[in-house]
């Protein structure tokens, strides 16, 4: 499935299935439809789980080889079927959506065949089983009795779940050995804290002391995982984390339907960093032609909260934004339940700087929406903390909330949520490029016009993250197919991105395990492409309210489907 990984965190890469058959016939296209995502839950209960699904809450996905074997087999099946079905038989909708099926089929045969994350990265299954308890406790989706029991029941199959890790695993990238080892603690400390915590109201004595044997099973496991990392698999982690050309070309063609040559992309990239590099200049001059641009960011990273008033001080700011878009138009903005500003779980600290987790499309019972933002360690040095803090200075912390909350991902989640006649295709799947370049778009347009009054200070920081967003597009693909290393690739955010080293660190990791991070830029700029598209062919009859809500109300497919559903037909994306 495609994701955009604001729902599915780590699991996502793992795209296992069981050997259920399917029709020869299906009698249509939805039929198919249902039969692929039917057995890809049963095969997949962890994200059945996410999704709203909760006839699998007991079962934990299996990682052997043999499922892998099983997996590709299916996604041959339902690959053939899918094609088999004359799309011109089908209304439009119903062509993009068996369009988007192929595409996703497409994408998950070359993780499984060329890319093969599952072989290579060890926090893929330490992380997976985390979350799949993890998706249990977050959400009061049932009694905490009957949930306690599903944790149960998963936690019994850890075990197993991470043996079939070490027989899958070969030649890691060191790198990714670290990443896990450094996750693990947390995952364990998940475990022994959070967990039980969550089940404090349960007073079946019976029931607990179970959940103590599975519990105290579930965390065993994980030490003897992490014990195997460090004596076993870590001196053997002498794989490389790229992915290579062809493969990076392959995935942007499934995951996000873009053909555009890596020369070309990076082109356009390049151009793009140069104009926000001088934009950048430009606005510090704004705010003090005295000081040096570094200088002037310096001043602004220093008017942070502290860590202790940092998630209260992004709750304070959600209202004023989602009465912005209300009174200037932006977007129509459905009702709903808002967003808890949270930390994010110890598991995925070490690559989340912050993240929307939004209940899944077909979640009917705990429709709880989490904004977390990832607090400094409290076990770093005093001078490292300060550091990371900077980056969550007052407009910067402001621009995230815009990218995650309004008009950003959660807008994005409560339009799906409020079309009960969107597709299954399009509640099931995501497009990177579609939704984080949505909210990396919604970063520029609110300035545009005009949040803050054209504060300089919010602009800054807006560029900030734009270069961010920038290097990540260059990083991706110069690590994956030119052989940027890390220690270049860092010094390149802190550099080229004014990002703080600490900041710098992080990115890099996260990249040589996210190839295609570039969706960011690479997506807000077809969406700005499609805007002035749209706009050239509506004319004065434009509004900038009616293109979002009508780019929004497609889901988040790749944005080739938006643009050839709003313009009638396709064309150039960049």
């Amino acid at each position: 499935m495609r994701s955009s990984g604001r729902i599915f965190l780590w699991l996502v890469v793992i795209v296992m299935a069981g050997s259920v058959s399917i029709n020869a016939k299906p009698r249509s296209f939805h039929q198919l439809v249902d039969a692929y995502f039917e057995d890809y839950f049963k095969a997949n209960p962890s994200q059945a789980t996410i999704t709203g699904f909760h006839q699998y809450d007991s079962q934990l996905e299996d990682f052997s080889l043999a499922a892998h074997q099983a997996n590709r087999r299916r996604l041959l099946r339902y690959l053939a079927a899918f094609q088999a079905i004359n799309p011109q038989a089908l209304s439009q909708l119903d062509r993009d959506d068996r369009e988007i099926m192929i595409t996703t089929i497409h994408s998950a045969l070359l993780e499984e065949d060329r890319v093969q994350m599952w072989r290579k990265n060890p926090d893929n299954y330490s992380s997976a089983v985390t979350s799949s308890i993890f998706s249990l406790i977050k959400r009061n989706f049932a009694p905490s009795d009957e949930r306690l029991r599903s944790v149960i029941a998963r936690e019994k199959q850890i075990p197993r779940a991470l043996m079939q890790a070490r027989a899958v695993l070969l030649n890691p990238p060191k790198i990714y050995t670290d990443i896990a080892i450094e996750q693990l603690p947390g995952n364990t400390d998940f475990f022994k804290t959070t967990v039980p915590e969550s089940f404090s109201d349960v007073k079946d004595a019976p029931l607990l002391a179970e959940f103590k044997r599975s519990n105290d099973s579930a965390i065993a496991a994980l030490n003897d995982y992490l014990s195997w990392l460090q004596k076993d698999l870590l001196p053997k982690s002498r794989g490389t984390f790229a992915i290579g050309a062809e493969n990076y070309r392959l995935k942007l063609l499934y995951d996000e339907m873009v053909d555009v040559p890596l020369r070309r992309l990076l082109e356009i990239g390049y151009a793009q960093l140069h104009k926000d590099q001088q934009a950048f200049i430009d606005t510090a001059r704004r705010i003090d032609p005295n000081k040096k641009p570094e200088e002037v960011l310096k001043e602004l990273e220093k008017d942070h909260p502290g860590a202790d008033k940092l998630l209260s001080s992004a709750q304070q700011q959600l209202d004023g934004l989602r009465q912005f878009l209300i009174d200037k138009k932006i977007i129509t903005v459905p009702g709903g339940d808002q967003a808890k500003v949270v930390e994010t779980p110890s598991f995925a600290r070490a690559t989340t700087f912050a993240s929307m987790d939004t209940p899944g499309p077909y979640e009917t019972k705990a429709t709880e929406a989490y904004y977390n933002i990832t607090l400094p360690d409290p076990s770093w040095p005093k001078d490292k903390q300060e550091e990371y803090l900077e980056g969550y200075n007052f407009p910067l912390l402001s621009n995230v909330s815009v990218h995650e909350v309004w008009p950003g991902h959660y807008t994005q989640f409560l339009w799906v949520k409020n079309m009960p006649e969107l597709s299954k295709v399009r509640k099931l799947t995501s497009a990177g490029s579609n939704a984080e370049g949505w909210a990396h778009y919604s970063e520029q347009m609110v300035l545009d016009e005009g949040l803050y009054n054209n504060d300089p200070r919010y602009r800054l920081a807006q560029l900030v993250d734009a270069l961010l967003r920038d290097c990540r597009y260059i990083v991706g693909i110069r690590m994956h197919t030119q052989g940027m290393t890390m220690a270049e690739a860092r010094e390149f955010f802190i550099k080229e991105g004014h990002q703080v080293p600490v900041v710098g660190e992080m990115e890099t990791k996260r990249g040589t395990g996210d190839p295609t991070y570039l969706m960011y830029t690479l997506g807000k700029l077809e969406i700005m492409k499609l805007r002035d598209d749209y706009q050239r062919k509506t004319g004065g009859q434009f509004s900038l309210q009616a293109f979002h809500d009508r780019f929004i109300k497609a889901g988040s497919p790749p944005v080739k489907i938006v643009r050839r559903e709003l313009m009638g037909r396709d064309g150039p994306l960049l």
